[in-house]
């Protein structure tokens, strides 16, 4: 049925106000001129008769000279019927009779007859007739923010009754800025249709709502696509589902060939009504671009799309004059239409068409992208929510999403999208001259001649259009540039070159002399832009008066125009071609004609372009193109016109790469061309906005960037233009240009003496000197994406401070230009960001560091500083380019913090095209690491004609002098003489001169003797090492005085070669051959093996594998499966890595490619496989490594100074260099650059790792193979993310399992258990969990319940019928000494045990464990040893690698559980496997005695007794799942990883609840299904900082539920240290206090009450965030992060947090500094770079990036919440069962800028996978200045589960008193809050809101504001 109203419009109303709806009461009619009136009320046109009926009543009243009447509108929308009448007689005061009152409402009701018996025979539908609106249409007007508004109205002429004829929502304010007429929520469209494919793209059909229209023209059914494209990329597509609509042709976009190889980096979710888009950032969960804040329109003409992003931090967008770098977000909107306009910095378009912008999310550095491929005229508006509006009149909305952890990430993700830029020539960087009016060649040539004269470096001279005819393209002036055929050759002769200007507008007159051929030639081939016939060209007019215009969109025209160019340089030699006036400019409003009136030159809606008119000094948009109408594709015209010329140039240039430089671009111009800011003007603005414009095309792909020096229009100033040249000299576009009539600016125009002279040739030199490095980043740019001018904040985005900046800017990543930018002045304040600077001119280091300085740069001064840690590639400079690249190069080495320093070379002949893809260039990696510089050539497909050589080498920050130097070159060394260093000991510089070093060979610099000491690889690990040993292994013996150096060395040739290496696109397969050169190190019973095979493979795009094993002879592989990709990455573009494979010796190199840094680097001497030993050794990319375990290290970075660590399950309590229970060969490296990888050596034999200085690592172990993985992160908490991903995430506990928790060795019996139960509740103290330890078997028997714990099972009920739960303990050993047990008798039956080989015996491999024979009595006085002889029973050992042993153990759980005692949770101990024997029962292992003492053991504690040592045989037998037989000797650490498991699926299945496994011995994945704690320690002082270390460490392994025993196991417990370690546990994840027997009781009660107080106060606060830690543990089981999170993963860009272990974070968002040592009253603690509140207080500490020196009472410790984070939080009870009943609670820290985020989620709290079932509740919060909004990410909740909103406390809430609180609840009424329930602490800025009465579900969104005025 068709619905709607009718509604009567006049034009005016005497009363001056709109008819009012639904009324037919006319009191006063004044007549206006007849049209029909639009919908912004603007008359339009007239309209046609429709209605005789009306006629016939303009007629009979006699009112007009004309009356017309129009009825339009799309059905099924409403009709729309404008009424206008018209004429003289109703102009006056003439009064109406009633009689003609009556008449004129009489036919006016017939007419409304007339029209709807009209309507319903034209549609058979009720009529429904509206403007704008409809009657049944009620705005449902949201209560949200100012700043979220979605403007309505965003043409001229709003109102209240406009907008609400829109069906929008009218709010006015004293706010201009701020939309008052804004969209209500009911506006859009709806999903009616939904499906996904199997590649996860989503496809949907949306259909719109009834709702009034804006424009007119709505397209009633749409298509949605969701394209996942790449891990990074995001492809959404909406546009008409019926018809189609014009698209960009774009050249380089194309969707990939395979779908994305690896888990996405972004999540989508379909909003279905109305319809909208979040897209989310997988790994944080954190919405970045969510369109449902406002409607999708999509009408034919107007389209527009609002999305809320994540921050302010908004970069791009263009092209305009943008006064700052990052945008203002205060509802800025910005027009998007190529146009020839002036940048004078107006918020007007200009010349080119940029959809693109960047947001920085935080200073996490995770960035994204959003790009829209659409050519229309557009506008965007940016507002504060932030979010951004996109209104444009045509096209679709395709948009791309790009996702990176990086700015320079998210760059490289939209260049590999529309294209990477190109290398331009060499010369191009050169200094170039240019003006508009030369008036003849002989003052071009005089301008030339004067800056030659003055020794300028200048390589290139153009002219502009003066040069030619008339004006005329393809012409020359032949009286006043007569010699211009010739100019080429003359510039030529002195290595300069020539460009000229070409427009695309052609003249239609003839020339002096006869016809205009380029004219007639295009004429002939019909190449011209058209009228709207299509046939008719299109005349406007340009410089040479009447034009045509070339349509390059046509082939013929590209052809015609190539031909032309060839044509014209046959005539005219140049080097390259300048294009202008290519937006398409034109000096008249579209034609010489005028435009048509139609809706493509006058849209329903026009942007804020500038001029408001379509037109305007460009061509009518109803013109023809190939392409489509002009409207669609005239911001393409400057883009196909680079596309054309491009052709052109190959086509006259052939291998000659030439320049393309282009006024007018659109995204992927940079693939062939340059651009320059345009015509700006000689005046200090224009200085200072070139520095945004150039680094926002550094964002647009277009790196070839610069403004006109001095500036285009106006007379300069000496100062200015001296301060623009030394500025200019850093432009990647470095030329000085300006316009005709005003004076020259050229430098030596002001005089060769001048001071503008001598400061230009200064920087100039120093620019010509460093073009090698910015022609390596413009390689990097054209391989990977990189910007060459880059903004700070790319490089310090950890740094707020350098989010604003734009008055300075980088080359790359490591030259900081600081110019002068204002007059009079020679101070400038400048930033320096966190790294060492050097100053370039004096070369002495910079002593400021993360601050802004004043920086004294006088007249002849810029600030050019390099970053320690950069090496950039130089070469002597010369006037020219020709000359400067036949001169020597050199280095000039920056050290960094750690005296190490990186950089590359990128080097071609500079003017062939295709390079790269030819292989033609060298490339260098240049790197110093430990007084090593490293030239290594990492491609060389060149040979300079010129034979350079590196001459000269300049280190700067060297802080003592080297007694020597030598120089590395192949197997020779040679030493620098003494005359050819000099050390300045005043700036620490060291100069090397006189060098030779052949450009394209591998080179190594070394210094100091030290050096070379700690490049040796130990031969000889054993002990018994000396001369003739180390020797007969064909190894150097060298006895050195450095502690730790090994003396017996192998020589650099040491190991295996290859020959060939078979590479294909996702990995290499090859063999290696033992190099023979030196006899094979014989250790008895293990010969090595003479060929092995290599095999790499590229996983995806961060893991990396690399195995090395045995071709022939099959070996042991690690059974443990890993989550490898299904599909290996191919493409290499997308790989963050980069392979290379050494042959001579063998290695491989693994490099970092967005860094150039060389992570792996095995092609080191000693590389051993034998069958019983197998070394390899690595250099690492830096001191920084952490990992490998399980053993107690002393600090948590490693000590590299000659250390090695074993690695071997065992029953070992924690000590220095102890092996202990659990078994992890990863680590994890942070490199220089502040970027981190992981790797993962999958071997399960025993090994160990050694680190020394070089800095390297060597592994050793004792079977198996060789299998690698690496994770490339690249920060640390994504390396945990990523080995998590490939090993497993980690359990989920269940959520009581995060409370207090009590256990002691020792009980006596169940009384002493039901009594500390007791004294726990009566003392308050919470605690939900209570274990047993083996005293509550009988005997030690698994699941023989003693007779003193008779009374347990009640008891336990007891405790979890009050909300207690219960874990008793397991060890795997069963006795096999008892007469009934049926745990051994059904394990025996079953053939569970582990046996000898059959062909040895057939027997269980008997141990003695706890289990006691039975009927003895233990005397315990006696020795260990007597004891185990007389009194232990034989035990066996279960295989739990056995499915049968699985179920068996399953059995006996489940029997214990229903027969004997309820239970939670399960703790599994002794499960190395211990034994107390050593091997077997009297101690004679059978078989090969090789496996127990093996012929090379690692040192492993008691190694001289043997691997069997308080273990089993190795010789035992084990069978994996699918039968195989291995020996123990091969799985041995793996069976605590094998015990697992097991455990874990009959907790589950038996309890029917989550529950949690804690398990003693793990390996990589173990943490997939249990929590581990730290072993049997120690109670002393120094076990409260080394569990720190622990749990960080084991939050690297995967295992986030860790902790140690609380007050320690071992030895009697000290009151201070144990409340202090009280007080540390409550904040370890898992937290348990456990004592040893024969030690007193440490429980909290146990002491006195000041004791159990400060006990119960700080378990209240771990309480109190429960559900903050709770949600942590939801994202490391969903994502992999961690819980326990060290500070440098969070702040890795500060190096202090590098080495931070005495403090740790509890995600990223609680900070731990425990008081660690007797008798401390005060801790001092790190406070990185973030705003920071004491916990306690809630107030800002104003510290940070400092060590602060807190005050730690007795009872306290320190906390402190970062800013910028969200926590949730519950009232803490006696236990969780109540707790979890309370209101969720929230604390709101606010960063500096007033932001905070954070996520909750809940569950039932011990539901099996409820993650995976969708059975839980994930919001987020985000909290911006004053408004908190929850959005729910998923609610899957059981009723019985949801929790209600309680205290949200905000911490930097303000000094100005809070008046009033709002809430919104879902899409609800705003509700003030009673001022009872909210106060303000305006001392701690702490604002307290009260919501329990509020009745506020969580699951449900909200939004909360504080308001400081009402």
């Amino acid at each position: 049925m068709y619905s709607g109203k009718i509604l009567f419009y006049t034009c005016k109303l005497a009363t001056k106000k709109e008819i009012k709806k639904y009324t037919t009461t006319l009191k006063k009619i004044n007549v206006s001129n007849l049209g029909i009136i639009n919908q912004s009320g603007n008359p339009s046109l007239p309209c046609s008769p429709f209605s005789p009926l009306l006629f016939l009543l303009c007629l009979s009243l006699s009112l007009s000279r004309s009356c017309s009447f129009k009825a339009f509108g799309h059905p099924p929308s409403d009709l729309v019927i404008h009424i206008s009448l018209s004429g003289e007689k109703w102009m006056g005061k003439r009064k109406f009779s009633g009689l003609e009152v009556t008449l004129i409402v009489m036919f006016l009701l017939v007419t409304v007859v007339a029209v709807v018996l009209v309507v319903l025979m034209a549609t058979g539908e009720p009529a429904v007739i509206q403007e704008g609106g409809s009657d049944k249409f009620v705005p449902q007007c949201p209560n949200i923010p100012l700043s979220e508004r979605v403007d309505c109205f965003p043409d001229a002429g709003a109102s209240q009754g406009s907008c609400l004829n829109r069906g929008c929502c009218w709010q006015p304010l004293d706010e201009t800025n701020v939309p008052w007429c804004f969209f209500a929520t009911n506006h859009g469209y709806q999903v009616v249709s939904e499906q996904s494919s199997a590649d996860g793209d989503i496809h949907a059909q949306l259909k719109r709502m009834p709702s009034p229209s804006l424009f007119g023209a709505d397209i009633e059914e749409l298509s949605f696509h969701a394209d996942m494209q790449t891990v990074n990329r995001l492809r959404f597509k909406i546009t008409d589902a019926h018809k189609s609509r014009f698209e960009v042709p774009h050249e380089h976009v194309t969707a990939p060939s395979s779908p994305p190889n690896g888990a996405l980096n972004y999540k989508v979710e379909l909003v279905r009504n109305p319809f909208g888009l979040r897209v989310r950032r997988a790994s944080s969960n954190r919405v970045l671009f969510d369109t449902t804040m406002g409607p999708l329109v999509f009408a034919d003409q107007y389209l527009q799309l609002s999305a809320k992003l994540p921050s302010h931090n908004i970069y791009g967008l263009g092209e305009h004059v943008h006064q700052n770098f990052r945008h203002d977000t205060n509802w800025r909107t910005w027009p998007i239409f190529t146009r020839d306009a002036f940048p004078n910095g107006g918020t007007h378009n200009l010349y080119g068409h940029y959809t693109f912008f960047l947001c920085l999310e935080d200073e996490s550095g995770k960035s994204f992208g959003v790009f829209l491929m659409n050519s229309n005229a557009m506008e965007i508006t940016i507002q504060p929510a932030p979010a951004v509006t996109y209104r444009t009149i045509g096209g679709v909305l395709d948009f791309y999403i790009l996702l990176a952890d990086t700015p320079e990430g998210v760059v490289q993700e939209y260049l590999e999208l529309i294209g990477r830029p190109v290398i331009p020539p060499y010369w191009s960087l050169g200094f170039q001259l240019s003006r508009w009016d030369y008036g003849s060649l002989d003052e071009v040539k005089r301008t030339v001649e004067r800056n030659r004269n003055i020794g300028l470096p200048y390589d290139i001279q153009y002219t502009d259009i003066d040069y030619m005819e008339d004006k005329k393209d393809f012409t020359y002036d032949a009286v006043k540039f007569t010699d211009l055929p010739q100019f080429a050759d003359y510039l030529h002769e002195k290595g300069q070159k020539y460009i000229l200007i070409l427009d695309p507008a052609i003249a239609t007159s003839r020339r002096v002399n006869g016809p205009y051929a380029s004219y007639d030639r295009g004429t002939q081939k019909n190449v011209w832009v058209t009228e709207a016939d299509g046939k008719t060209h299109l005349l406007g007019e340009v410089w040479p008066g009447q034009t045509v215009f070339p349509d390059y969109t046509n082939p013929a025209c590209i052809e015609w125009w190539v031909d032309e160019i060839e044509r014209f340089y046959q005539e005219v030699k140049h080097d390259a071609l300048w294009i202008d006036m290519n937006e398409v400019a034109s000096f008249v409003k579209g034609s010489t004609k005028g435009c048509a009136s139609n809706n493509l030159n006058y849209p329903p809606f026009t942007p804020r372009i500038l001029d408001g008119v379509m037109y305007s000094k460009t061509l009518c948009m109803d013109a023809k193109q190939t392409w489509g109408n002009h409207y669609d594709v005239h911001s393409l015209y400057g883009y196909s016109m680079v596309l054309a010329t491009e052709v052109a140039l190959k086509r006259v240039f052939g291998n000659n790469r030439t320049l393309m430089l282009t006024r007018s671009s659109f995204p992927g111009v940079g693939k062939y061309s340059g651009h320059w800011l345009g015509d700006n003007a000689a005046n200090w603005n224009d200085i200072k906005w070139a520095i945004p414009g150039m680094l926002e095309f550094s964002l647009f792909g277009v790196p070839y960037i610069g403004a006109d020096i001095c500036g285009f229009f106006d007379d300069t100033t000496e100062e200015l233009c001296r301060r623009w040249m030394q500025v200019g000299a850093f432009y990647p576009f470095s030329r000085n240009h300006n316009a005709q009539n005003y004076e020259p600016q050229d430098p030596a125009y002001f005089g060769a003496d001048s001071l503008l002279v001598k400061t230009s040739k200064h920087y100039l030199n120093i620019r010509y000197t460093l073009l090698p490095y910015l022609y390596t980043l413009f390689y990097k740019a054209h391989v990977r994406g990189d910007t060459v001018v880059r903004p700070m904040m790319h490089e310090f985005y950890s740094d707020s401070s350098t989010w604003t900046v734009d008055r300075q800017f980088l080359w790359g990543p490591y030259l900081l230009i600081t110019p002068v930018l204002d007059p009079g002045v020679d101070r400038v304040k400048a930033y320096i960001p966190d790294a060492v600077w050097y100053d370039y001119e004096t070369e002495e280091k910079l002593n400021s560091r993360k601050q802004h300085i004043d920086m004294y740069l006088p007249a002849d001064k810029l600030g050019l500083h390099i970053r320690g840690g950069a090496i950039l590639p130089t070469q002597r400079p010369a006037v020219t380019t020709v000359y400067s690249r036949q001169n020597p190069m050199g280095l000039i080495v920056a050290l960094d913090d750690g005296n190490s320093a990186a950089g590359e070379l990128f080097w071609d002949d500079g003017d062939s095209r295709e390079t790269v893809a030819s292989g033609a260039y060298i490339h260098y990696q240049f790197s110093v690491v430990n007084r090593i510089l490293s030239m290594q050539v990492l491609h060389n497909g060149f040979s300079d004609p010129n034979n350079l050589k590196f001459e000269n080498i300049t280190i700067l920050g060297l802080s003592n002098p080297p007694t020597q130097v030598l120089v590395g070159h192949g197997a020779n060394t040679t030493t620098v003489p003494s005359g050819s260093l000099r050390y300045d000991a005043t700036k620490k510089v060291l100069y090397i001169t006189g060098l030779e070093l052949e450009l394209g060979q591998d080179y190594k610099l070394m210094w100091d003797v030290v050096l070379a000491q700690n490049e040796r690889f130990d031969c000889y690990p054993e002990e018994g090492s000396n001369e003739e040993r180390c020797r007969a292994r064909g190894c150097i013996w060298e006895p050195s005085n450095l502690q730790g150096v090994p003396w017996c060395y192998y020589p650099e040739d040491y190991g295996y070669t290859v020959d060939t290496v078979n590479e294909t696109s996702t990995g290499m397969l090859f063999d290696i051959q033992r190099s023979m050169k030196y006899l094979a190190v014989q250790r008895p019973g293990s010969p090595d093996i003479d060929q092995l095979r290599v095999e790499i493979k590229y996983l995806n795009e961060y893991i990396l594998q690399f195995k090395i094993y045995d071709p022939v002879n099959q070996r042991f592989e690690v059974p443990v499966p890993l989550n490898v990709p299904s599909a290996p990455e191919a493409d290499p573009s997308k790989r963050m890595y980069e392979v290379k494979v050494e042959k001579a010796p063998f290695g491989i190199k693994v490099l970092r490619k967005s860094t150039g840094t060389v992570i792996w680097d095995s092609a080191l001497p000693g590389f051993t496989f034998s069958d019983l030993f197998i070394q390899i050794s690595t250099r690492l990319p830096s001191n920084y490594i952490y990992g490998f375990g399980e053993t107690e290290h002393p600090t948590y970075r490693h000590d590299l100074n000659w250390h090695t660590w074993g690695m071997f399950a065992k029953d070992q309590p924690p000590g220095y260099k102890m092996n202990c229970y659990g078994v992890h060969p990863f680590y994890m490296g942070l490199e220089e650059t502040a970027d981190a990888h992981g790797v993962l050596l999958l071997n399960s034999n025993a090994m160990d790792v050694t680190l020394q200085p070089t800095p390297a690592l060597t592994y050793r172990t004792i079977g198996g193979i060789l299998d690698f993985y690496m994770v490339m992160g690249p920060t640390p908490e994504l390396v945990v993310q990523e080995y998590t991903a490939l090993i497993g995430r980690p359990v989920l506990p269940a959520y009581w399992s995060l409370g207090f928790q009590l256990c002691r060795y020792g009980y006596e019996n169940d009384t002493e258990i039901a009594d500390l139960y007791r004294d726990m509740r009566n003392a308050g103290i919470p605690y939900d969990v209570q274990y047993a330890d083996i005293d509550y078997m009988e005997r030690q028997l698994d699941f023989i319940l003693d007779k003193n714990f008779q009374g347990l099972p009640a008891l336990v009920n007891r405790m979890r019928g009050e909300g207690m739960r219960f874990i008793f303990i397991l060890d795997p050993a069963i006795s096999g000494n008892e007469t009934a047990y049926p745990a051994f008798q059904r394990g025996v039956q079953e053939d569970v045990f582990i046996k000898w080989p059959a062909n040895i015996k057939d027997e269980i491999v008997w141990g003695k464990v706890w289990p006691d024979y039975p009927n003895v009595t233990v005397d315990e006085s006696l020795d260990w040893d007597t004891q185990v002889e007389r009194y232990r029973a034989y035990t066996a050992f279960p295989d739990f690698f056995r499915n049968r042993t699985a179920k068996w153990w399953h059995r006996e759980i489940e029997d214990f559980y229903r027969g004997t005692m309820k239970f939670d949770g399960l703790w599994i101990d002794m499960n190395e496997p211990a034994s107390f024997v050593h091997g077997t029962v009297g101690g004679k292992c059978l078989g090969s005695l090789v496996y127990e003492n093996p012929p090379y053991m690692p040192p492993l504690e008691s190694k001289h007794m043997g691997l069997s040592h308080k273990t089993l045989c190795m010789n035992s037998q084990q069978f994996l799942p699918d039968g195989t037989p291995v020996l123990h000797y091969d799985v041995h650490n793996l069976y605590g990883w094998s015990h697992t498991k097991p455990t874990y699926d009959a907790l589950l299945n038996v309890t029917g609840e989550r529950g949690i496994v804690v398990t003693r011995s793990t390996y990589p994945s173990s943490g997939k299904w249990a929590g581990h704690w730290l072993g049997d320690n120690n109670a002393s002082w120094d076990q409260l900082y080394k569990s720190i270390i622990g749990m960080m460490e084991f939050s690297l392994f995967g295992i986030s539920y860790t902790g140690a025993d609380i007050c320690g196991f071992f030895n009697k417990a000290e009151y201070e240290m144990c409340l202090r370690w009280m007080q540390l546990g409550a904040f370890y994840p898992y937290s348990r206090n456990h004592n040893g027997k024969g030690n007193p009781r440490q429980d909290p009660v146990a002491w006195d009450a000041a004791f159990a107080n400060a006990s119960r106060d700080v378990l209240n606060i771990r309480y109190t965030l429960l559900p903050y830690l709770y949600t942590l543990m939801f994202h490391a089981h969903s994502e992999g992060s961690t819980v326990v999170r060290p500070l440098l993963h969070e702040f890795v860009s500060d190096k202090t947090t590098w080495d931070i272990h005495n403090q740790f974070l509890w995600g990223p968002a609680l900070l731990i500094s425990p008081a660690l040592n007797a008798g401390v009253r005060e801790v001092t603690g790190y406070m990185p770079e973030a705003r920071w509140y004491n916990y306690h207080t809630a107030e800002d500490i104003g510290k940070r990036r400092q060590w602060v020196t807190m005050p730690t009472p007795l009872d306290q410790i320190n906390l402190h919440v970062r800013g910028g984070y969200i926590l949730p939080w519950q009232k803490p009870e006696n236990n969780t069962h109540y707790s979890r009943k309370n209101p969720l609670g929230l604390i709101v820290a606010l960063s500096d800028s007033g932001f905070a985020q954070g996520s909750f989620f809940w569950d039932d709290g011990q539901g099996i996978d409820t993650y995976g079932k969708g059975r839980y509740l994930l919001v987020s919060f985000t909290a911006y200045k004053d408004t908190l909004v929850s959005r729910i990410s998923h609610a899957g909740l059981a009723p019985a589960d949801k929790v209600t909103l309680g205290q949200v406390k905000v911490w930097g809430a303000g000094r100005v008193p809070v008046r009033e609180v709002v809430l919104t609840k879902g899409a609800g009424a705003d509700i003030s809050l009673p001022s009872s329930s909210f106060s303000h602490n305006l001392q701690t800025q702490e604002l307290i809101m009260d919501l329990s009465a509020s009745s506020v579900s969580v699951d449900e969104a909200f939004s909360i504001i504080w308001k400081i005025n009402v």
